[in-house]
């Protein structure tokens, strides 16, 4: 028996060293034991809802191994009968309200809550289901939410919140009611959700999984006057292969386009092609703005879940995005503008498919901006997870496919375009442009290693051509926040920020194959530069493909025609759609409307102060059934909070002494019906309200 005073834990009677770990989960993992959890992820917090990992510790009882720090002397069994029961019984729980049609849920075969029933040996259910079915969430372009499959562990909620730094979706109720929510019931495309799916990747059970379009796509396959054609994104062909047991990392792009040329697409191309599209077009965008001094920083726009979370908390800020549209939405875009011609189809009948590790994505291509002539630019998009379903479902052996090539000329992509999958590949691929345009030199060592890495946030300074360059990489949402919050400051003097919703970039993304250990995104980023490597062109510029392209289509970088097609422009979105919540009075009545925007904006700015004091004030001279009270989310006059509106007026900077003021006046003297219509509210929103 070890010491008490060593720096040792003693587990199930071996001496373990204490290395630095966290917890006794941690050190009990280290030696080879996978003591199960729901709810625990090292880059989350610790919650210690699920109840599983707990272990017998000498002189303290039974303890949650998660939330338990390692201290020396400890003594702890983890495979007592009492234990084995208590796990047991907390998965038979579960499994009692737990929608249990298995063989049809997206998640079969990759669900935690059957590997762990199968591992502690759960054969039957001796617990009656205390909850009733409810609906399915399917409002969202990218997610589809099923509480009837939710075990509670928290992880979607701690992603959401602690990574993304968004918060749509929390616990409500109590006791055997507590659900896992958007806010206020709402279904998920009418909250704050950016669509990065993040939740999904974390969830154990298929209570948050991505929107499927698998069967949408196999009937564009089955139409007979319908050409389709696929692109492929970078990180797709270092993820793919883990659906059929490849190593993670290994490149596979010749046995994917294999098997969708089997399964029946006319032409498979690459999304590098559109990726050393947006190279160009966004270095010399970047370029122009350096030399102007204007608009800078220069925020990267290729990932939508970051746009849609600027348009969404950081308004001010989206004359700094570059106006490039994404390489998915470029390649959309042009295609259907060439191919037409080129394969003797209409646009009508010519269909794009997109491959993505992106959920995001499906959100993106739905965007009323990508649409011309009522038709999408891209017509569906499908995850890595969902295309190795569709491999599945062909029958195909995919590891035993001969690889096929990538048709042309819009299979072709340099070094540049791979690297867009892992986080700092966007930058890197631009200063492979910029460093040779501003030197006027050829630039032979491509490699820029300082933005590569790890770190949620990481900081660079470069001299090119006698110029400073200060840049910086972020990926997570939350450090997103960090960093805009930083730029609308001041406090910050970069001129290029790539950011990616997704920790580690594309690779992490959440249609990738689900797998949540750190060293699985790592070898996926370190498989694309490996691919980088292996290629003959490294730089954008150096694509021929691209470059015939602006010589016989595009009409030169920058031009009209790369305008119309290659970039676009972003606006100010609502948190919350329909967002409207009565807190007082009757809305069947004819009564006076009283509007409380408690958006971000205003509340920081004391709304929900004002909120109070006004209820109070109603409750207090007894005019319940005079007004009915609303809490709203935005009122698209952010910089003028707190937003008040009354009856048809809209009070900005507001403060509880004018809210009671004009109150008092509208119930005085109220106006008619149609007082106001058509005079402006003088704050420049377009809203048409007085």
């Amino acid at each position: 028996m070890a010491r008490q005073n060593a720096n040792v834990v003693v587990i199930d009677g071996k001496a373990v060293p204490i290395e630095g770990e966290r917890n006794l989960l941690e050190i009990i993992r280290k030696v080879g034991i996978d003591l199960p959890t729901f709810c625990y992820h090292s880059d989350l917090s610790v919650y210690g809802a699920c109840r599983l990992c707990l272990v017998e510790v000498k002189d303290r009882g039974i303890l949650g191994a998660c939330s338990t720090p390692p201290e020396p002397g400890m003594e702890i069994r983890i495979h007592t009968k009492e234990l084995r029961e208590i796990r047991k019984i907390a998965v038979e729980l579960l499994l009692a309200n737990h929608d249990q049609s298995c063989p049809t849920c997206f998640r079969n075969g990759a669900c935690k809550l059957q590997e762990i029933a199968r591992k502690l040996g759960v054969s039957q259910v001796r617990f009656a289901p205390v909850r009733e079915p409810v609906a399915v969430d399917v409002s969202s372009p990218s997610l589809v939410r099923d509480p009837n499959k939710c075990v509670l562990c928290g992880d979607c909620v701690r992603m959401c919140s602690e990574i993304q730094g968004i918060g749509a979706i929390g616990f409500a109720y109590r006791g055997h009611k507590t659900a896992v929510l958007p806010a206020f019931g709402k279904g998920l495309a009418d909250v704050e959700c950016v669509n990065c799916g993040q939740c999904s990747s974390v969830c154990p059970t298929g209570a948050l999984t991505p929107k499927s379009e698998v069967e949408e796509v196999w009937n564009l396959l089955a139409d007979p006057e319908v050409t389709v054609v696929a692109q492929i994104a970078p990180a797709v062909r270092v993820g793919i292969g883990e659906c059929f047991n490849t190593p993670a990392g290994d490149p596979t792009m010749g046995r994917i386009v294999a098997a969708m040329k089997t399964i029946g697409f006319d032409q498979v191309y690459d999304t590098t092609f559109a990726a050393d599209l947006t190279v160009i077009e966004e270095a010399e965008e970047f370029l122009a703005r350096k030399a102007a001094g204007e608009k800078l920083p220069q925020f990267t726009s290729c990932c939508p879940g970051w746009v849609q979370f600027a348009e969404q908390y950081y308004p001010e800020l989206l004359p700094n995005l570059s106006s490039c549209r994404s390489p998915q939405q470029m390649f959309g875009s042009l295609v259907k503008e060439m191919l037409p011609g080129q394969m003797g189809v209409s646009r009508q009948k010519l269909a794009v498919v997109s491959v993505m590790p992106c959920t995001a994505k499906k959100f993106e291509a739905r965007r009323p901006e990508f649409v011309k002539d009522g038709a999408p630019d891209v017509d569906c998009v499908l995850t890595t997870q969902e295309l190795a379903r569709m491999i599945e479902q062909a029958g195909l052996r995919f590891n035993d496919l001969e690889p096929q090539s990538r048709d042309m000329p819009f299979g072709f992509g340099t070094g540049a375009g791979v690297i867009f999958g892992a986080s700092g590949g966007v930058t890197e691929a631009v200063l492979r442009y910029a460093a040779e345009k501003v030197t006027g030199q050829t630039l032979y060592q491509t490699d820029f290693t300082e933005v590569r890495g790890d770190s949620g946030l990481r900081e660079v300074t470069l001299e090119v051509g006698g110029a400073t360059l200060r840049l910086a990489v972020v990926h997570g949402l939350a450090n997103a926040r960090v960093v805009a919050e930083k730029v609308k400051a001041g406090q910050c003097d970069y001129d290029l920020i790539e950011v990616m919703a997704c920790p580690g970039g594309c690779v992490g993304g959440a249609g990738q194959p689900v797998n949540l250990d750190l060293a699985v995104r790592k070898r996926r980023a370190l498989g694309l530069y490996k691919s980088d490597k292996g290629r003959q062109l490294h730089k954008a510029q150096d694509n021929i493909f691209v470059n015939q392209c602006y010589a016989t289509f595009l009409g030169g970088v920058g031009g009209h025609k790369a305008h119309e097609l290659l970039h676009t422009a972003y606006g100010s979105r609502r948190r919350i759609s329909d967002e409207t919540l009565v807190l007082l009075g009757d809305t069947r009545e004819p009564r006076l409307a009283v509007r409380v925007c408690l958006g971000t904006s205003c509340h920081l700015r004391g709304a929900q102060d004002i909120l109070n004091g006004l209820l109070a004030h109603i409750v207090d001279q007894g005019l319940e059934n005079a007004v009915v009270v609303k809490a709203s989310f935005c009122h698209e006059a952010c910089a003028s909070g707190p937003n008040v509106e009354i009856g048809d007026e809209r009070i900005s900077r507001a403060s509880l002494e004018t809210v009671l003021a004009a109150l008092d006046r509208h119930l005085k003297n109220p106006l008619p019906p149609t007082a106001g219509a058509g005079r402006e509210c003088g704050q420049g929103c377009g809203c048409g309200k007085a």
